[in-house]
């Protein structure tokens, strides 16, 4: 067992050093690659084989979901008429360790006659690829994890993590907001945390809970209780937000003032101040709000503390938030 534990600690070993070899190789042929990128006017075709195309696969969906149009070309295919989906103003990222695969090979000169600028990404400076290319950027690696140097493992891990760094980094060039993620991402989690908004969630009209600062406790406690939201906003005579009285509070009031409790009025025992948030805000920020201050419920109000809803930390969880 501890034979097996060892191989598996060499081979992280060998991976993580071959992605950090990449570090001292960014310089201004990466920095170019990245301008390529950014003032393409088409999309970027990224194309490899074998191994080399999985993880060319894989670097065209990271850029396509940050906002740069990209596809994969399977260039065995590429020479047999898919080449036709690339076009004047695009840009090839082509993906070799060796720089001589032949179906790449095969499909450049045409790449060339269409004015396509070309990216390498390749484990041999002097290459057919390297030298055919606007831009080399070196994924060579010292050695392969695997014992005969024959399965491709820290090299695609390498040209993996360089694909990264082109996508993040074109991402920030372009100014890429959380917005711009969720707009690519509608489904499922990230879209739910990047779009929804509170409004889109908040409680309103007759389902917020209400009551003026003079009302008695009796019926502050009918409100909060018929409206199910464990409390009830307290506002002035201009219905301006004034406090928040919640189950937690008339538990607390009721233990410390007996039978003198329901002659409070809501004004007297409501906690002022109350936290809040604006309905345009993300409901992600609602849950952290609420996290951070160990509460359940916030009312939405304006700045200049007009009520507009009530969001339950419910509403959250049904919306798959949290």
């Amino acid at each position: 067992m501890k034979d097996l534990i060892d191989q598996a600690k060499n081979i992280l070993r060998i991976e993580a050093e071959a992605v950090s070899a990449l570090i001292n190789r960014i310089d201004e042929a990466f920095a170019e690659a990245v301008d390529i990128m950014s003032l393409c006017t088409g999309k970027i075709v990224v194309t490899g084989m074998g191994k080399s195309g999985l993880i060319g696969k894989k670097i065209a969906a990271t850029l396509a979901s940050t906002g740069s149009p990209a596809l994969f070309l399977n260039p065995a295919e590429g020479s047999h008429g898919d080449v036709g989906m690339v076009s004047k103003g695009d840009v090839v990222l082509a993906i070799s360790n060796s720089g001589e695969t032949e179906e790449i090979i095969r499909i450049l000169p045409t790449l060339k006659r269409l004015d396509i600028r070309i990216i390498a990404m390749t484990g041999n400076s002097q290459s057919i690829l390297s030298k055919m290319s606007d831009v080399s950027l070196d994924v060579s690696v010292k050695e392969e994890a695997c014992p005969m140097g024959l399965a491709p493992t820290a090299s695609t891990t390498a040209t993996l993590a360089m694909g990264d760094a082109l996508a993040i980094t074109l991402l920030n060039k372009k100014g890429f907001t959380e917005e711009d993620f969720a707009f690519f991402h509608p489904g499922g989690n990230l879209g739910r945390k990047l779009l929804l908004t509170v409004e889109d969630l908040m409680h309103t009209g007759e389902a917020v809970p209400s009551v003026h600062s003079g009302t008695l406790m009796k019926k502050a406690i009918i409100e909060i209780s018929s409206k199910r939201l464990g409390i009830t906003s307290v506002v002035d005579d201009n219905n301006k937000l004034l406090g928040v009285i919640t189950d937690g509070d008339l538990r607390r009031e009721i233990e410390k003032r007996g039978s003198d409790f329901f002659s409070l009025r809501a004004g007297d025992i409501m906690t002022h101040r109350p936290k809040t948030i604006t309905k345009n805000m993300l409901a992600a920020k609602a849950v952290s709000l609420m996290e951070k201050n160990s509460i359940t419920v916030l009312i939405v109000a304006d700045e200049k503390d007009n009520i507009e809803g009530v969001i339950h930390l419910h509403d959250l969880l049904k919306s798959g938030i949290v």
